[in-house]
């Protein structure tokens, strides 16, 4: 998932009668706002969108400070009010992991396909409104800026260099095609150039200025992509993998916990083989006479089981949410708020992510939670699997969480409306999939087999982070290579034996887990999480157990590490 845009402050708490504690937490929100415009314009707080985030040391270091500061505020207040603790409990998990990854030189090598400097630089502009003249006028600013962003991200990447903290290589040249896709050529024209362009709808956009900046913003990527390839890859670290130690520490951040990577890349497997049977009795239930490959073939080829054209997916998909919606409010499975009965279904620019991902509503709720669905050139959508992404992606998964979190402004704090920890996030999300079984909406066999791939894909990505990252072998006792050292090659045969989707998704999607350590695991070991928590609930309550209480409890803490969401779930 991502962030996503608004207008302001509406849902500040900074009431005289804030805490000590609350009032940090709204100054901290503010003061990165300050010194980073791309989250500014993501979180939706106004006077910042006309700038971009300064990705060089400098900037980097600026922010820094920031944290610094905050932590060792956060450090002399007092909270022993059951609020106070919770908001400087998930204030301060974020605070130590900042510091934590500053010190580690994360941010000399945030170089990766997707959440990395590159991809925030360029995909803040999909946030940003356009239905003015003075709309255009601000993305025309901003986008003369992004020439000098990429600069500082090139200043950052040679300290890094200079002070041997490096991107895996496999990464700065993949970055690299990518953003030779956002420049575009003369014959394929590309991001901000097709941006520009579609100014022209709207009377008195300032045109020239637009196609100017594009034109610096499209050379300034292609220059970057040109040093990745020809300058910081040959210095780039060969390994594709990061390591444990720096395994260990994305762990904590995307879990809100310490994992012990040997238990869980165990259980990943476990959990692989327990998914791959359950996927081959579900196959038969569509067709008894053929394999689980056939079935999945039939179900990506069979035109009854298609939709053609991005507009009718989008229309499809967009039903699909406003029936889960109606169903969750009519039979009273949650209380879901008016402000945030919409969630927008929206086809996501070319060249970007693979998967589809869900940007949240703006502070003030002028801006919906929006899903982003990339089409990347194909015309024809198979829908035996979209069901259980649009659940994970819209509701009950994401916009549900997080959007609960945006309009509980009178419980929770600005920086935990805000906060994103993956573990919590995505845990929830994939544990709303299962709950949607639950509920009877996968009842068709195709979806869910879709949801059973879905599962399966999650768990199969455990055991693929984990052992690219820590450079754990194939168990002895496995059928399938049994021994060997993981590459990325048996990655994506492993994982594409258990993915709903086509080579080129599988693909990326393997480049995405060697940039992004840790975040691939956060899914089913966050869902793990989750339903532990409900199970012990239902001991601990028995015949009096209420599920729709126990979620409106669980979602009134707002997002927070898997630690904390223990000890606080122990309460209900």
């Amino acid at each position: 998932m991502k962030t996503a845009y608004g207008k302001g402050m509406a849902n500040s708490q900074n009431g005289a009668n804030a805490s000590p504690v609350y009032q940090l937490s709204d100054q901290y929100i503010e003061q990165l706002a300050a010194t980073d415009p791309g989250l500014a314009t993501a979180l939706g707080i106004a006077g910042h969108d006309h700038e971009m985030t300064d990705f060089s040391p400098r900037g980097h270091a600026e922010r820094f400070e920031v944290t610094r500061s905050t932590l060792a505020t956060l450090n002399t207040l007092d909270a022993t009010t059951d609020r106070d603790r919770l908001a400087a409990g998930v204030l301060r998990n974020s605070l130590e992991m900042s510091t934590s990854e500053y010190d580690a030189g994360e941010h000399l090598r945030s170089i990766r396909v997707i959440a990395g400097d590159v991809d925030s630089a360029r995909g803040i502009f999909d946030l940003m409104p356009t239905a003015t003249v003075e709309h255009w006028q601000t993305i025309a600013e901003r986008m003369s800026a992004v020439p000098q962003a990429f600069a500082g991200m090139r200043e950052s990447w040679n300290l890094g260099v200079q002070r041997k903290t490096v991107a895996p290589r496999r990464q700065a040249l993949v970055v690299a095609e990518q953003l030779e896709t956002w420049a575009g050529t003369p014959s394929a024209p590309g991001f901000f150039t097709q941006f520009a362009e579609s100014a022209a709808s709207v009377k008195g956009a300032p045109l020239e200025q637009l196609r100017q900046a594009a034109v610096g913003a499209s050379e300034s990527m292609a220059q970057t992509a040109n040093y990745l390839r020809e300058t910081y890859a040959s210095v780039a670290d060969p390994r594709n993998g990061v390591g444990e130690e720096r395994h260990a520490l994305a762990r904590r951040r995307f879990m809100g916990m310490n994992v012990d990577a040997h238990e869980a890349y165990e259980w990943g497997f476990a959990e692989v083989a327990r998914l791959d049977a359950e996927l081959i009795k579900t196959a038969k239930e569509i067709n008894p006479n053929a394999t689980l490959d056939e079935v999945r073939e039939f179900l990506d080829t069979d035109p009854s089981h298609s939709i053609e054209g991005e507009e009718n997916l989008r229309e499809w998909l967009q039903g699909l949410m406003d029936d889960a919606m109606s169903f969750l409010i009519r039979e009273n499975h949650f209380d879901i708020p008016k402000e945030i009965h919409r969630v927008e279904a929206l086809i996501s620019p070319p060249g970007g992510a693979a998967a589809m991902y869900y940007t949240s509503p703006s502070e003030d709720l002028s801006r919906p939670g929006r899903t982003w669905y990339p089409a990347n050139g194909r015309t024809k959508f198979p829908l035996w699997s979209e069901p259980t992404t649009a659940y994970h992606e819209g509701v009950p998964g994401h916009h549900l969480q997080i959007g609960m979190a945006t309009v509980n402004s009178e419980k929770l704090s600005r920086f935990q409306r805000n906060e994103f920890v993956s573990g919590h996030g995505e845990g929830w999300a994939l544990y709303a999939e299962r709950l949607m079984d639950e509920l009877g909406f996968l009842g068709k066999p195709e979806y869910r087999l879709g949801y059973l791939y879905a599962q399966a894909f999650r768990a199969a990505r455990i055991v693929v982070d984990i052992g690219m990252h820590c450079e754990f072998k194939i168990p002895k006792e496995s059928k399938w290579h049994s021994g060997e050292a993981w590459t990325p090659e048996l990655a994506l045969e492993f994982l594409s034996a258990r993915s709903s989707s086509d080579d080129a998704f599988n693909k990326s999607e393997i480049n995405r887990y060697l940039g992004w350590p840790a975040q691939a695991i956060s899914y089913k070991l966050g869902e793990r999480v989750w339903t532990s928590l409900r199970d012990d609930a239902k001991r601990k309550h028995g015949a009096n157990f209420d599920l729709r209480a126990w979620h409106a409890y669980a979602l009134d803490l707002g997002n927070l590490g898997l630690d904390l969401l223990k000890t606080e779930l122990a309460r209900f």
